[in-house]
């Protein structure tokens, strides 16, 4: 437990955090990359050069201290971190070392305002955060191995590489050992683990398996992101290198973004390749609930599992509507209030600017936030929905 004078200390960081919280963690991660250049093997380096990571940490960092006196209210925000980190393959041993350097940071950007007795709260607090995500994490591991999964990653075989559109690929993967796949909720990811050539790290991706369970092999469906490089490394290594008959290693599904199972209708809303995890979800579901789907999408040629989706959505007497905005603009207000009744359970995915600007609308279409779903790629606190 912290002292009630710990508390104050911390709390009375809140305005600086506010004000230079990105610079204390954007040295942070020069200091700590420095000083252990293995944990590139880890951290997403794409996400570092064009600083979503480090202002994801600051958002953190904000709110932790923010809440320090109860923080049990941001416990949601540890469980989707969490998985993450699970996912990672992030262990007990890698706390000490962020909190050595996220400490040294705070003093080396803060200077003397960063006074011995802010340090020496701040440690202390770090080591309750710390051991918060320590035990959440620990328990996440032992749900996957009792679950059937396994702790940090395995090699899988690439069954199957089959071309969906000109910039999309799906991979089927299956385990080189043979066992059964573990079950896993629909709309729930892996991370991909490979060596890219000309790269000195590893690098891992979050994908989506864009099927409903089988128990035979995961299907992830990957965006080749040639036009953005850096930020296709990963995409661009699967396209051109991952053959059918490949190895690479995979994690456990993890994530918190999956089909609440109740009677309440559903409206999935995908944005580009936001799709898949929704995809999943929809090809999981059972006749008897209602179901609606909205795709919007470059272009015709940019759009996946439309026929997939619409067999789907016909087996279930749902609606589907694809929008594509190169010739038909965005999605609108009165575009979804036709999809929106009462008692409506929404699920959307996508880039960062499509939730920003559909979630405030759904808000105003009279859905409350317990039943707003959502998830997009990428550092999970840069996004302020």
């Amino acid at each position: 437990m912290l002292s009630q004078k710990t508390i104050d200390i911390v709390k009375s960081t809140v305005p600086v955090l506010e004000k230079h919280g990105v610079d204390i963690t954007k040295h942070f991660y020069k200091r700590m990359f420095t000083n252990h250049p293995e944990l590139k093997n880890i951290f997403n380096q794409t996400n570092q050069r064009e600083g979503r990571q480090p202002q994801a940490l600051a958002a953190s960092v904000y709110a932790a201290a923010a809440n320090i006196d109860h923080l049990e209210s941001i416990l949601p925000v540890v469980h989707l971190i969490a998985h993450k980190h699970r996912a990672l393959g992030i262990l007990p041993e890698h706390y000490p070392i962020v909190g050595e350097n996220l400490l040294a940071a705070i003093k080396e950007v803060l200077g003397d305002a960063a006074t011995d007795e802010i340090i020496e709260a701040w440690a202390d607090a770090y080591g309750v955060i710390a051991d918060v995500f320590i035990q959440v994490e620990e328990e996440l591991y032992q749900q996957a191995e009792a679950n059937g999964g396994w702790r940090l990653f395995k090699p899988f075989k690439v069954v199957k590489k089959e071309q969906e559109n000109d910039l999309v690929t799906s991979f089927y993967l299956a385990p080189e050992d043979g066992k059964a796949l573990p079950p896993y909720q629909p709309g729930q990811y892996i991370t991909v683990k490979v060596k890219a050539p000309g790269e000195e790290y590893t690098a891992l991706r979050h994908y989506t398996i864009s099927h409903a369970p089988n128990g035979n092999v995961y299907r992830i469906s990957v965006k080749r992101e040639a036009e953005n490089n850096p930020k296709g490394v990963v995409s661009n290594y699967l396209h051109d290198f991952v053959e059918e008959g490949s190895t690479v290693e995979v994690s456990a599904p993890a994530g918190l973004f999956t089909l609440q199972q109740n009677s309440n209708p559903v409206l999935f809303i995908g944005g580009g390749i936001g799709v898949t995890p929704l995809y999943a979800m929809l090809d999981s579901m059972e006749p008897g609930r209602e179901a609606a789907f909205i795709q919007s999408v470059r272009n015709e040629k940019l759009a996946v599992f439309q026929e997939q989706i619409q067999k789907k959505i016909n087996e279930l007497n749902g609606t589907y509507l694809v929008k594509y905005s190169d010739t038909e603009g965005h999605l609108t207000k009165e575009d979804l209030s036709k999809f929106i009744q009462e008692n409506t359970e929404v699920y959307i995915c996508g880039p960062e600017a499509f939730m920003e600007a559909l979630i405030p609308t759904i808000r105003e279409l009279g859905v409350p936030d317990e039943r707003i779903h959502f998830e997009f790629f990428g550092p999970g606190l840069s996004f302020k929905a």
